[in-house]
């Protein structure tokens, strides 16, 4: 598996916009695996987010879809400035559903 974890800073007040845009319907994407958006504890208008693809493939070809491009502007708008991405190759992932 490839993806990318970012850790990105919401402006103040934009934290509902930032949910309510992760509630839209996500599009159907090739290799498509996981996605998790983290708020830390230690400072709430601070997140990561973790994406997962089969490949690095899947995920280079997600990235250079038009309508990725509009939907990083539209989260965009809503931080206070650029996400701080780190891509890279997924060593191993464990579930609870994968032990059973």
């Amino acid at each position: 598996m490839y993806g990318t974890v970012a850790r990105f800073r919401v402006k103040p007040g934009m934290e509902e916009q930032m949910q309510e845009l992760g509630r839209q319907e996500f599009p159907i994407v090739p290799g498509f695996v996981f996605q998790h958006v983290y708020r830390m504890d230690a400072e709430p208008q601070e997140f990561v987010l973790v994406v997962a693809f089969e490949n690095k493939e899947a995920y280079q070809a997600n990235a250079t879809r038009p309508d990725q491009h509009g939907r990083h502007q539209a989260y965009r708008a809503l931080l206070e400035t650029d996400p701080e991405w780190h891509d890279g190759e997924i060593m191993f992932s464990h579930s609870a559903q994968a032990a059973n």
